[in-house]
């Protein structure tokens, strides 16, 4: 089985599709694409990766799926469609024909409204889905939580993964708000997690391996290990780790468990998960 990065973004570095990154995202402010990116997932003994969206454009599937074809180590792109559109079942049918695009998603935890997942048109999109095979990413803060529990509970036959374990606050050390919610949801059998994110969730400067293990000890106890997959969520996680740092923390903390157990984390669950 494959071992993949189940989450990392490439760009084209633009102030204007990238305007979320703030003044002290810096270090994110230049291009990043996949001939950076190898090495790195050669580094950690990892054979492919999924592509995810960092922009809400059409050009910017474009721009992935284009990679996706240069570059074989590309297994599958997340792009964006927007699901509101009254032309979401067009799109839908225009991408199932690209071999290499698995899903969607939306960044949600941007939204000025926070019951956007719940909005009519948004729901409708969601539920179209799964009859062109397509998976979707839920990009969510903790306050999200409830709305994606009654989302997911919506459409028992969609293929969910939550994106960078829904970002507990990490950094305060906030876990049984976060733990209590999102074991709500691991009940749902059609959500999977993704173990990504972290690093950017603690202090960027000073964390310790260890900060992240309450919060691993939690995703395992609720998701099992049949509904995990590592990403890097590179080149996000540079604001506060290198790649290598970033792998080494999730490869530690699952070193006590069995080969085949690391084997679906570290790319089987993602190969199954994604249809890769």
């Amino acid at each position: 089985m494959a071992a993949i990065d189940s989450h990392q973004h490439f760009w084209n570095y633009s102030p204007q599709r990238h305007a979320w990154m703030s003044d002290e995202m810096t270090v994110l402010k230049r291009d990043f694409l996949p001939s950076e990116l190898f090495p790195l997932l050669k580094q950690s003994s990892l054979e492919g990766c999924v592509a995810v969206q960092a922009s809400q454009t059409k050009e910017e599937n474009t721009f992935l799926l284009a990679l996706a074809d240069q570059y074989d180590f590309i297994k599958g792109v997340v792009g964006w469609v927007d699901l509101q559109s009254n032309q979401v079942e067009e799109r839908l049918s225009y991408y199932k024909k690209i071999k290499k695009m698995k899903g969607f998603r939306h960044i949600i935890h941007d939204e000025p409204d926070s019951d956007f997942m719940l909005r009519s048109d948004f729901m409708r999109g969601i539920g179209l889905l799964n009859q062109f095979g397509f998976t979707y990413d839920i990009l969510i803060y903790p306050n999200h939580l409830s709305n994606a529990l009654e989302l997911v509970r919506r459409f028992p036959d969609q293929p969910f993964v939550i994106d960078h374990m829904a970002k507990p606050i990490i950094r305060e050390s906030k876990i049984a708000e976060w733990k209590k919610e999102l074991e709500a949801l691991a009940a749902c059998k059609n959500v999977s997690c993704k173990i990504s994110g972290m690093v950017t969730e603690a202090k960027w400067s000073g964390w310790r391996k260890e900060d992240f293990t309450p919060y691993l000890d939690a995703v395992v106890e609720m998701f099992g290990i049949d509904r995990l997959l590592y990403g890097s969520d590179w080149p996000v996680c540079n604001l506060s780790a290198t790649y290598e740092g970033v792998y080494g923390i999730t490869a530690s903390y699952f070193s006590k468990f069995s080969q085949s157990e690391r084997e679906k984390v570290f790319g089987g669950n993602a190969t199954r998960f994604y249809k890769l």
